[in-house]
């Protein structure tokens, strides 16, 4: 019986009222100093002797009784019963008598009691189904019994309540009438009859999970029990029970509903041997399973439930032992002539399902792989063979039940256009999941094969067959090892030669090793191959040749459905062709949640090519360093979250830098079963896509990455509900169907482009600020913008061709209009890599300048004197409180704004600190057609968080070129220079103006 634990019984003994409790009882208790005095239930107590301690919550007897004690002992003396009834009863009425509940005008004055469990005359279903529910009330108070059931795996949230699992505490008959009346013992006599009670008194499930067995009424049928303890228990007592068996046998069918999805879902039902492991499949989704009682309990109810749902095919998951072994053995044959196909599960030797479920998890998976590896024993399995060999011989005679093989055909009677002979060519019959081979009455069975994705391993399922003796095990073929061990044994389990099974072994591994090179052969055409139609190839090549290219691009991103960011699109588009180069670049759209920053590489992604895309949403820190099978060479990695790849962050910025990863890792050789190093590399390089909501991100990934920043202007929200809206309309319904025809076209454009040299001529006229160290890598993403620019209109220019040591070399010639595209474009991108704010941040510097400046000349005052508390900001520029403190926080750390504790409430207010050094005044404002919220292209730096801003807090920065310049200048002499005016971001004075 399950102990009940300290804890509960002291929160008994401490929270139930005495005083409430003998008051119930009828006794009068009076002050008498720190006590209560009142007479004695326990004697005939003439004056008050019975003494209660409030403060202590015990009582005791000073009379003739001369005992006390708790709660606890108080019911068990006042009812004559045992201590665990005592605290049954004071459990069921501890609400209406803990010490904090109402006055003793509200108590019942009825003494603790339990409900009854039924009475007499009830029907047996009725006792049946109130004895199921006493369990499982009990099974879910047991935090020991619940824990057993951890211990098995058995841990899905709806199983106990869905299989109304119990336990059998012993407290059964606390809910029964006292033997001396004649409601008890008719009651206990009815539980005797239904096996429920033994003659002796005792519960028959004593200790036992139980497992009811439901009717298709949802009466109570059968019930099963299993010990949780495995030790401490009396020699010979049985771990396994079930209520004693009627005449007529066992009756019900467990888990009727999996036969009705047995039904729906394929014919197919899982049986087990016993009922722990019918759970343990449940508890891994396969709902489509039911149990035997035990070895000898396949009853004629379960039998005509499989032929009442149509069952066609049975798989056997007994246990593997000798008894499970000839259940299963002696239950196919039975099946298999009911004209039913039979698989057997085989576990490891001495394994059932719930042992092999925890051993090997996750056990969903374990299960699923021990499922598709059931070997068929029985039932109608006619041979298929190859068209062509059914085209030119009869079917081969087997048997219609069983499916063995009678006779192999005559060697007079060849399978195959050969002069070998049947025995020696054998039928093979290639399956998705399998392959099958016959070898005169030997048959062979291969699974797995397609897990095989080189040419270094050849690891297989392997069965091999002859009459109904079988052998099946896993191994690597490429082992001689394994091949000797397999051989060894199967000869053994099918009482045949070893070098019989050798050959066939040996013509098995031949043709397996075909079938994995073609495969593998033709996974690589599928990828590398994609042929254009004629129609496809003219439309592509007119796009890359249009001298409005980047018109096209935008034209695309708009029916795709992302308004404006014109810059971003370009750019993003470039960085997508720039993994045809050998230092792709990086890109990072950086914004606020729902801002539109997945849109838009979503859109970018979907322009690149199938076979040259992968995405994830999430990578953990390892992933990267195992990718070495799947080949992410010039092509586009893209992950919808940084935040999801911040463990692999490492790996995705040597992935950057050095365009290839190598990791060295120890593993088991597979010949030879010992410990080697074996090294994973996965070569590069690879152009990389990252989303992410963080105002800060890892500097080190930055600075190797283009960064993105969605506008999120009002005017912007506004253009884009604009667009959602026209969405709707019919016109814009219509628009939709098209998109997939400009996603293809894009599509075949970039498999036009060859990853060609691109050669710069003008690579020694350009400057680039070296203000910052950082500048060196943004310097090496300004020069490779500038080649992906030539590398997109590669079909726009001549393709050159050179010989250097030995080999030719192709390439194009970057040209003037190439830089000037990526100068345009440079300006708004590369600009805030010289800031030591993020653009968020230095557009609320500005505006906190500009307000400040305003505010202070109204008040009178010097700007330095000025103060203004958060609040203040919130309101002016709507931004979140979060956000906000943020870049307030940034602003104090960098020393732009000084912070002051002011009011009794020390309130936090700041002041600006204004800059004492004036700015150059040769300053020149931008190309209105090439930057700001209003031309072209898109807005400068990333906009505010928040709502969509004010009129006084506008979008862009009202004075940009404090913030970084590009010079017009170029390094050429003048007779040098082409029609394009190179330029350069050149520093000036410490800063970077624009002239």
């Amino acid at each position: 019986m399950a102990r009940i634990p300290d804890s509960e019984l002291e929160s008994l003994k401490r929270d139930i009222s005495l005083v409430r409790l003998a008051e119930a009882r009828g006794i009068v208790l009076r002050g008498h100093g720190d006590n209560l005095l009142g007479l004695c239930p326990f004697h005939d107590d003439k004056e008050p002797s019975f003494v209660v301690s409030p403060s202590k919550n015990i009582w005791h007897c000073l009379g003739a009784c001369k005992t006390g004690g708790s709660v606890v002992d108080f019911v068990m003396k006042a009812e004559r019963v045992s201590f665990r009834l005592a605290v049954e009863m004071l459990r069921k009425e501890s609400p209406a008598l803990v010490a904090s509940g109402a006055g003793p005008s509200s108590i019942p004055k009825t003494k603790p009691r339990l409900e009854a469990l039924a009475v007499p005359d009830e029907p047996d279903a009725v006792v049946l189904g109130r004895v199921v529910d006493h369990y499982h009330a009990a099974l879910k108070e047991s935090p020991e019994a619940l824990a057993y059931l951890e211990a098995r795996g058995l841990t899905h949230p709806e199983l106990v309540s869905h299989f109304t699992l119990g336990f059998a505490n012993r407290t059964l008959g606390y809910r029964l009438p006292q033997r001396q009346v004649n409601a008890g013992e008719a009651l206990r006599a009815q539980l005797i009859r239904l096996g429920v009670y033994r003659t002796s008194g005792h519960e028959h499930l004593n200790g036992s999970i139980t497992i009811p067995v439901f009717g298709s009424e949802g009466e109570v049928l059968e019930m099963y029990g299993r010990k949780i303890r495995d030790t401490k228990l009396p020699p010979g007592t049985p771990k396994h029970l079930y209520l004693p068996a009627r005449a007529d046998g066992r009756r019900g069918v467990f888990n009727l509903p999996a036969f009705t999805e047995a039904k729906r879902t394929g014919k197919e039902l899982i049986l087990c041997e016993a009922l722990l492991d019918a759970l343990t499949f449940w508890c891994a989704g396969f709902r489509n399973v039911s149990s035997a009682y035990g070895t000898q309990g396949f009853t004629s109810e379960l039998r005509a439930a499989i032929h009442e749902h149509g069952i066609e095919r049975v798989i056997l998951a007994y246990d593997r032992d000798d008894a499970g072994d000839r259940a299963a053995e002696v239950l196919a044959k039975d099946l298999g002539r009911a004209g039913l196909e039979v698989f057997r599960v085989l576990f490891p030797k001495g394994m059932d399902a719930n042992a092999y479920a925890l051993k090997v998890k996750p056990a969903a998976k374990s299960l699923e792989t021990a499922l598709l590896a059931a070997t068929w024993m029985a039932g109608t399995r006619p041979l298929a063979v190859p068209d062509e060999v059914i085209a030119a011989e009869p079917e081969v005679p087997h048997d219609p039940v069983t499916g063995e093989i009678l006779d192999a055909p005559s060697s007079s009677t060849p399978l195959v256009a050969s002069s070998e002979t049947s025995e020696e060519a054998g039928l093979e019959e290639v399956r998705r999941e399998e392959v099958r081979f016959c070898f005169g009455p030997r048959r062979w069975r291969v699974r797995g094969l397609a897990q095989n994705t080189s040419h270094a391993s050849l690891r297989v399922n392997l069965l091999v067959a002859q009459a109904e003796r079988f052998f099946v095990d896993t191994l690597e073929l490429y082992s001689a090892r394994h091949r000797a061990a397999f051989l060894k044994e199967a000869a053994v389990e099918l009482d045949l030669e070893e070098r019989i099974l050798k050959s066939d072994l040996g013509k098995v591994v031949l043709r397996l090793e075909d079938l994995v090179h073609a495969a593998l052969e033709a996974e690589v055409d599928n990828k590398e191959a994609v042929v254009l139609s004629p129609e496809e190839h003219e439309a592509a090549m007119k796009l890359l040749k249009d001298p409005d290219l980047f018109s096209r691009i935008l034209e695309a991103f708009e029916t795709s459905g992302v308004v404006g960011e014109e810059t971003n699109k370009l750019v993003s588009y470039l960085a997508a062709v720039s993994r045809k180069l050998d230092t792709p670049l990086a890109v990072v759209f950086q914004s606020s949640s729902a801002a539109g920053k997945s849109s838009l590489m979503d859109a970018a992604l979907r322009f690149v090519p199938d076979e040259e895309r992968v995405h994830y949403s999430a990578m953990t820190g390892q992933s990267l360093f195992y990718m070495g099978e799947q080949d992410l060479a010039h092509k586009v990695l893209a992950i919808s979250e940084e935040e999801g790849a911040h463990s692999a962050s490492y790996a995705l910025k040597l992935l950057q830098s050095e365009g290839q990863l190598t990791i060295a890792s120890t593993g088991k050789d597979p010949a030879s079963g010992r410990l080697r190093t074996h090294e994973y590399k996965v070569e590069g390089p690879v152009m990389i896509f990252l989303t992410t909501t963080a105002i800060e991100v890892d500097e080190e990934l930055l600075n190797r990455c283009l960064v993105l920043t969605v506008d999120e202007s009002k005017q912007q929200t506004s253009a884009i509900h604009a667009q959602q809206r026209e969405g709707q309309t019919l016109e814009g319904l219509l628009r939709k169907t098209s998109r997939q025809a400009v996603y293809r076209l894009h599509q075949n454009a970039q498999r036009l482009l060859e990853p060609l040299f691109v050669a710069n001529p003008f690579a020694r006229s350009l400057g680039f600020s070296s203000q910052a160290t950082r500048s060196r890598r943004d310097h090496m993403k300004y020069l490779t913008l500038i080649r992906a620019v030539a590398l997109l209109h590669q079909h726009q220019r001549p393709v050159q061709e050179i010989e250097h040591e030995g080999q030719r070399i192709r390439y194009i010639e970057v040209l003037a209009s190439d830089i000037d595209k990526a100068d345009r474009l440079a300006e708004v991108v590369l600009r805030q890599g010289l800031d030591e704010l993020p653009p968020q941040t230095r557009r609320l510097l500005d505006f906190l300048k500009a307000w400040v400046a305003e505010e202070s000349k109204k008040a009178g005052i010097e700007p330095d004197n000025f103060r203004f508390s958060r609040k203040q900001v919130r309101e002016r520029t709507t931004l979140g409180n979060t956000q906000l403190k943020m870049h307030l926080h940034r602003l104090e750390e960098l020393e732009h704004l000084l912070v002051h504790a002011g009011g009794a409430r020390r309130r936090i207010v700041y002041q600006l600190v204004m800059p004492t050094i004036e700015p150059a005044a040769e300053t020149q404002a931008y190309d209105g057609n090439w930057s700001g919220s209003q031309g072209l292209w898109s807005g400068l730096g990333r906009p505010l968080v928040g709502g969509g801003g004010r009129p006084d807090f506008p979008n862009d920065s009202a004075d940009k070129t404090k913030l970084v310049g590009v010079s017009a200048k170029t390094l050429l002499p003048e007779a040098e220079k082409p029609a394009h005016v190179a330029r350069s971001l050149v520093p000036q004075n410490g800063r970077a103006e624009v002239r």
